[in-house]
């Protein structure tokens, strides 16, 4: 016999109508997204390196990288200063997507991100502490310093912005704004009382991707392409971790080892892109949000997204602050902040902001 057309929906029911709900868009809208982000990040690179005080036309671009032995200004503007600008801003805009994934996906805080949670104030602090007591100069210095600055500064936030051990997603943002403040105080002293460390590091502190040449990218970029590997091999175990750890260690997933890895992930990610471009904030905050709502709930898509929005708002920020004050430039930091500040705004303001 039917059963009535009112009758309440038994559980299997319930179940099969929340993993809808949760799914998000269908496949084939989600792999059209990925698509279009991939395309959108190819149309930024070239605009990367076409663009600036000095425009040079496409297809001198694409002579100068056919052939780099060929000489004159414009192939040496591209290859030089260009090319690998606009590498650096796709590792560092790689590295904050992923570490802001990651931060919201293991603290459930939407307003997680590294510029938030005081991670880029303690890489910056750190590396600025290298340099004025240390006299480093190296890039990989300045990553270990970035590293270990970053990895003081989260375990300092997290223990600040527990409650018996829970991490509370207000209090964990309330800590780090309070510690990032702080650092940043430190940062300007320490430059200002040392005018060889603030000629250096002027720039830099803003937030620039101005002569990041290939001998500042290239030694940093091995650390980070392990750090995405590992945070891409994470994705499952988050997943379930979102569920709850009880829900997670009866699905098989070791919790302990699944935070543990990813706040080495984490640190290794957020410090390697303030060693190369200083601290950047709100991309890490902006693009995972984007992606969970172009993608659905599933970390590994999410991450996957912000490998490619990331870089993206980088490249973009960076062109737009080449092109607003020609032939004078403005830092990827200050337009990225002119982008972020207002969305951070919407987020507090929503009702469930303090859950994913």
């Amino acid at each position: 016999m039917a059963a009535p057309a009112d009758a309440s929906p038994g559980p299997n029911t319930e179940r099969r109508a929340g993993r809808q709900q949760v799914s998000g868009p269908p496949a084939r809208r989600r792999a059209a997204w990925i698509v279009v982000a991939a395309g959108v990040l190819l149309a930024v690179c070239v605009a990367s390196i076409v663009l600036g005080s000095k425009p040079i036309p496409l297809g001198e671009v694409v002579d100068a990288l056919a052939h780099p032995d060929a000489g004159g200004e414009n192939a040496r503007i591209v290859l030089d200063l260009r090319l690998p600008r606009t590498v650096a801003g796709i590792v560092v805009g790689v590295a904050l997507g992923l570490a802001g994934a990651l931060i919201q996906a293991l603290t459930r805080n939407p307003l997680g991100d590294p510029g938030l949670l005081g991670v880029d104030a303690g890489a910056a602090v750190f590396v600025t502490i290298g340099v004025v007591v240390f006299g480093t100069v190296t890039p990989v210095q300045d990553l270990a310093f970035a590293v270990a600055g970053a990895l003081v500064v989260t375990a300092a936030v997290a223990g600040i912005g527990s409650v018996r051990g829970v991490a509370d997603p207000i209090r964990l943002t309330l800590a780090g704004m309070a510690v990032a403040a702080v650092l940043t105080g430190i940062t300007t002293a320490l430059m200002l009382l040392n005018p060889d460390a603030f000629h250096r590091l002027r720039g830099w502190n803003a937030g620039s991707l101005v002569e990041r040449g290939w001998e500042v990218v290239l030694p940093v970029t091995p650390f980070l392409a392990a750090s995405a590997l590992l945070a891409l091999g994470l994705a499952r175990a988050l997943n379930s971790v979102g569920l709850g750890e009880e829900a997670a260690a009866a699905l098989g997933v070791n919790v302990a080892r699944t935070r543990l890895l990813s706040v080495v992930a984490i640190t290794v990610l957020a410090g390697g892109a303030t060693a190369i471009a200083g601290p950047i904030a709100f991309v890490g905050l902006m693009v995972p949000h984007v992606a969970r709502w172009l993608t659905g709930p599933d970390q590994r898509r999410i991450l996957l997204l912000s490998m490619l929005l990331a870089p993206t708002l980088v490249l973009l920020s960076d062109v737009v602050g080449r092109l607003v004050l020609a032939p004078g430039e403005l830092p990827v930091g200050v337009v990225t902040a002119f982008i972020g500040a207002p969305l951070l705004i919407a987020l507090a303001r929503r009702a469930r902001a303090s859950a994913l």
